[in-house]
């Protein structure tokens, strides 16, 4: 299993506003040098710049950065969400993206109906799903609501569904955007023993969080983004330090 980007960068299109104005704004944010137009005048910022790094078996990163760093960008683009505007991605295993656990879930249809349609969202086989559909079920508590249309849910009892179908699938390679929460206390316990087990099932882990206890907790190495670019990449102590003394001076 493994990971290797080479010069990898990334423009996502700005349709919202002129391309002046929008200029003029993002300059005053501190992006001059990430905004642009494309052949067709839209204007584009460069949310990725130039990644270049490889990921091996074992490994456990924490992306760590300031809000526009370009972490949930570069996991998307690890999921195949976006694809590189230039340069190269190569992955070998099975991808899980958890960067939004209720996607693909429909109001009208069961509990149970459901499941399978966020697994089968997430890469699983209709056999996989059967074959964990009653350990699912179990672990949401939901009982009998699981026959009934996902609108008559509380939106505690959504998240549940959500985040036990998620954490059911077997991954290769994990990619998560925070720690995934389930709000309700006394669940809580049962959520993190599941998403542990999820995460040592993983041979690779991303994951980004701007939490410097969760990203030494769960990771063995770090990489710190900062405006799109990587700052640093290694041992997450090493890393993580260095970036906590840059936002002291800050």
């Amino acid at each position: 299993m493994s990971i290797i980007l080479q010069n990898v960068s990334v423009d996502l299109p700005v349709f919202e506003m002129s391309g002046r104005s929008l200029k003029k704004k993002l300059a005053g944010l501190g992006r001059r040098n990430r905004i642009a137009e494309d052949n067709d005048g839209v204007v584009v910022v460069r949310a990725l710049d130039d990644l270049s790094f490889s990921l091996q078996e074992g490994d456990r990163v924490g992306l760590i950065g300031r809000n526009g760093a370009g972490k949930s960008t570069l996991l998307r683009v690890l999921a195949g969400i976006y694809p590189p505007t230039s340069g190269k991605i190569y992955t070998s295993g099975r991808i899980v993206p958890l960067l939004d656990i209720s996607l693909g879930m429909d109001e009208l249809s069961t509990g149970r109906q459901n499941v399978r349609l966020r697994g089968l969202l997430l890469g699983m086989s209709d056999a996989e799903i059967r074959h964990k559909m009653e350990e699912i079920a179990t672990f949401t508590e939901l009982g009998d609501h699981l026959d009934l249309p996902l609108r008559t849910y509380s939106s505690g009892m959504r998240l549940r569904l959500a985040f036990a179908v998620s954490t059911a699938v077997d991954a290769d390679i994990l990619l998560l955007d925070e720690v995934i929460g389930v709000g309700d206390t006394s669940f809580m316990k049962k959520a993190e023993e599941r998403m542990l087990n999820l995460q040592n099932r993983a041979k690779i882990v991303v994951l980004a969080s701007h939490s410097d206890e969760v990203i030494r907790k769960m990771c063995n190495k770090a990489l710190w983004m900062d405006r799109g670019r990587i700052q640093a990449f290694g041992a997450v102590d090493l890393v993580t330090t260095e970036y906590v003394a840059e936002q002291l001076l800050a």
